[in-house]
């Protein structure tokens, strides 16, 4: 086991490159950070943690990272805590990734590692994935999503929602204004509209279901005037469900 501990008075950029393992990270009050690593003692070793300016470095350098087959790489287990509202940027294999206080943002390039989010994102989230899964309670800015096979779910969501996925399900819990903008082969669509907020909606699919239990906007008396959620979603098998959120 490892542990680097610094100065930090102010958030920080946090950027991580790790191929197997486990990443948790933890916001905390105060103006230090630590960053403790813990496998099999030739990885750690071989791992570089490193503070340039605001930039929190935690990378593996003893082989080309784009080379690495995650089956074969040695899990690294990272334990970090950073100031309040920084920000993230991750990039796995196959590691699995635990946020858990007030970030500014996030962004996350994985295989098969999933992201969950326990806490707050002021910022936007950005989100690569093929087969992981995302799971998120509060997206303060603007939610963007790439995956294959990866579930995504999102229970509050104040910007707008973009989703480009093969099979994956995508289940929004609340949207009040903004864009959603879904494109998918099978996986099914399920977003929940703000009360209050109306829906302007133009979605296909070749032969998945389409049902919405809101009314399109001008249809309800009490939508003049009042935000509006413009729903766009293009599938092949998958369903669409516009609900009102609880």
């Amino acid at each position: 086991m490892s542990e680097h501990r610094f100065d930090t008075p102010g958030p920080v950029r946090l950027e991580l490159k790790l191929a197997a393992g486990d990443i948790r990270v933890v916001t905390v009050d105060g103006s230090e950070s630590t960053v403790t690593l813990e496998g099999p003692a030739r990885v750690v070793e071989d791992a570089r943690v490193e503070l340039i300016g605001d930039r929190l470095i935690v990378t593996e350098v003893r082989k080309g990272f784009m080379g690495i087959i995650a089956g074969m790489s040695e899990p690294l287990h990272v334990r970090v805590q950073i100031p309040h509202r920084s920000h993230v940027d991750a990039t796995t294999a196959s590691a699995d990734l635990q946020l858990d206080g007030t970030f500014a943002g996030a962004s996350m390039t994985s295989a098969s590692g999933d992201l969950e989010l326990v806490g707050e994102l002021e910022g936007d989230a950005d989100i690569k994935t093929a087969s992981g899964s995302v799971r998120v309670p509060h997206v303060g800015g603007s939610l963007r999503v790439k995956s294959v096979s990866g579930d995504v779910r999102a229970v509050v969501v104040d910007g707008s929602v973009s989703v480009k996925s093969v099979s994956g399900d995508l289940d929004v819990g609340s949207v009040r204004e903004g864009k959603v903008d879904v494109h998918s082969v099978s996986g099914d669509v399920v977003i929940g509209v703000a009360s209050g907020s109306s829906i302007d909606v133009d979605a296909g699919s070749a032969s998945g279901d389409l049902s919405s239990e809101i009314p399109l906007k001008g249809d309800e008396p009490e939508s003049a005037g009042g935000p509006v959620v413009v729903i766009r979603v293009n599938t092949v098998s998958g369903d669409l469900r516009v609900r009102r959120a609880a």
